[in-house]
């Protein structure tokens, strides 16, 4: 059986032969990568499994690349590495692009047990940033930021979270199915939502819906 292909990437060469290093009993390093554009370069040519990428590179920061990265290579996981304890920003890039979250201070156990958990389709975040993530939600549930929305985008969403279909959401607004799926998707799209339960979680979150609980 094959073993799982790796790419690397950071700026500093010897985090990288560190890395490699820890890495290479389970996996295999299939390449490196220490600025952002050779990353966007080498990446689509080697289709690894896992990139780990840490967030601080130059010419293009891991952010941008890892956006950029998910549109490229869409079953690919993406475990960052950072310094950031930011519980927000962990949030924000695990719902746009990332699978895995963790800091450059974490043992090197739970980097190979964090590529192993996206490996099998799961969402990886470091305990300490976990534990603050779920914290802020419990003690405030209400957004991070705030949401703008439109009054017929806050209609399309409160409907579909409520359970109803596109079509019956049309009925009831007396506008095509196609223009609720327009509101639908771009609703989806700008706020990082993939499945219905995303949707009727962030309604609850925007308070445009009651929680069941």
């Amino acid at each position: 059986m094959a073993r799982p292909r790796l790419l690397l990437a950071d700026d500093h060469t010897l985090v990288l032969e560190a890395f490699a290093k820890l890495l290479e009993t389970e996996f295999d390093i299939a390449g490196t990568a220490a600025d952002g554009l050779t990353l966007l370069k080498v990446a689509p040519q080697i289709k690894p499994d896992v990139i780990v990428l840490d967030l601080n590179m130059p010419q293009l920061n891991g952010m941008d690349a890892g956006r950029q990265l998910k549109k490229i290579l869409p079953l690919t996981k993406i475990v960052v590495l950072t310094m950031s304890e930011d519980f927000e920003f962990a949030a924000q890039v695990l719902r746009h692009w990332a699978s895995g979250y963790l800091l450059k201070k974490s043992a090197g156990s739970e980097l190979i047990k964090a590529i192993h958990e996206v490996l099998k389709g799961k969402t990886y975040v470091t305990p300490k940033v976990a534990q603050r993530m779920l914290e802020q939600f419990v003690c405030d549930p209400r957004p991070a930021h705030e949401v703008h929305l439109t009054n017929r985008q806050k209609e399309v969403l409160q409907l579909l979270a409520e359970g109803r279909t596109m079509r019956q959401v049309g009925v009831l607004l007396e506008i095509s199915t196609r223009t609720v799926a327009f509101h639908k998707y771009q609703i989806m799209q700008e706020h990082g939502l993939k499945t219905q339960s995303d949707i009727v979680m962030f309604a609850i979150k925007q308070r445009i819906v009651s929680s069941p609980i």
